[in-house]
């Protein structure tokens, strides 16, 4: 049977990091002006009068080349626990840890192939 009062720290943790964030955007709703005008919803572009659409469309490869890099910035962290108890762990992990980067190292190949590294 499970004992749930050995969660109780885990819950409470749970139910407050939940209820601040929560909190905070009832506050500043309540207590926040609300102004409209012309000037609010006006498109800011340092204090220079703007021109033209605020909406424009940017091509793909920039949204390709932060998505490249987000997943391989935090799939190389998920190296970093295994780097810290890389000697209690043996050699199966280290055989796994391997597959791990090559498969890392396909994809970034695959990616550079594909174009979706070149800024231009």
């Amino acid at each position: 049977m499970f004992l749930l009062h050995e969660y109780d720290i885990f819950w409470a943790f749970l139910i407050i990091s939940s209820i601040i964030p929560i909190l905070a955007f009832v506050i500043s709703g309540v207590l926040a002006p609300v102004r409209e005008g012309p000037e609010k919803l006006s498109s800011y572009e340092s204090g220079i009068e703007p021109i033209g659409d605020a909406w424009l469309q940017f091509r793909i490869r920039y949204y390709m080349f932060a998505l490249v890099f987000v997943v391989f910035d935090v799939e190389t962290v998920f190296l970093y626990p295994w780097a810290m108890s890389f000697d209690v762990l043996g050699v199966s992990v280290f055989i796994e840890a391997f597959i791990f980067v090559l498969i890392l190292i396909v994809g970034s190949v695959y990616a550079w192939r594909k174009g979706a590294l070149e800024w231009s």
